[in-house]
Order: structure tokens, then sequence, then C-alpha cells
């Protein structure tokens, strides 16, 4: 199994999407507070897991999955999440863009090895059904 990608449940489920460009300061600051964060939200109410990857450039992306607007609405107020929000505003961040999606479908294949979703698992068994005439 791969650690880099996040096991999820079935859809539906919400995706925040975090894309940055770093500045180049405080790599260790950035570093401790970023898996600080992945730390404290993976024990918040809803969240379901992440993924996130940065380039040599500085730039990254990281995805957050969660069951609800409602459990994304409480991460984002969490005190300790805000704190860090606001110091990497004005300490870490070049630029960024945040946006939130409702995931409706999710599939994907590991090469090598067979990796469906039950829903395209059914969908694939119903297609292969002969049809009576």
């Amino acid at each position: 199994m791969d650690d880099a990608f996040a096991k999820l449940p079935q859809p539906p489920y919400y995706a925040v999407i975090f894309s940055s460009r770093r500045n180049g300061e405080d790599d260790a600051g950035y570093g401790q507070a970023a898996q600080h964060m992945v730390d404290l939200a993976s024990q918040q109410p809803g969240f379901l897991g992440v993924e996130s990857t940065r380039g040599e450039d500085g730039f990254g992306i990281t995805v957050s999955y969660w069951e609800s607007e409602a459990a994304i609405a409480a991460w984002r107020q969490h005190a300790e999440h805000a704190a860090t929000r606001a110091y990497g505003r004005t300490h870490w961040y070049q630029h960024y863009e945040l946006r939130v999606a409702k995931v409706e479908r999710a599939y994907g294949k590991r090469i090598g090895q067979q990796h469906i979703t039950q829903e395209r698992a059914d969908q694939r068994r119903a297609d292969e059904e002969p049809t009576s005439t």
C-alpha cells in the first residue's frame, strides 16, 4: 500500500485543496508546523485523511479530506490552526490559494495491482452482465 495516498471512504466527502508557493524562509519551522497541523487535524472529528507534496521550487499542494462542511468549519476555527495559518501568511508563503470541493466520485488504479473502488467494481459487473432480449 502507498502511504502517500489517503485511505478514504466512498464519496461523497469534501476536499480542502491548499496550493502554495513557499518564500524559502524558515524551512525547519515550516516543516515542524506542517507536520504538527497534520497530526492535530487527524484528531479532529470528521477528518478523513491528507495528501501533500512540495516541489524543489517551493510550490506545493496539500489536500485534506473531511466528512462534511461542518467538520471543515470546525477545523478552520480551531485556535491553534488559526494561529498557525495567520503566522504562515506573513512568514512562510509567497502566494497561496485555498479551494473547497465536494467529491462525488473517486476511483484509482495501482499499476501492477488491481485497485478500483467498490462503486467502479459494481458498475463494471453491471456493464458485463448479459442483457435479456
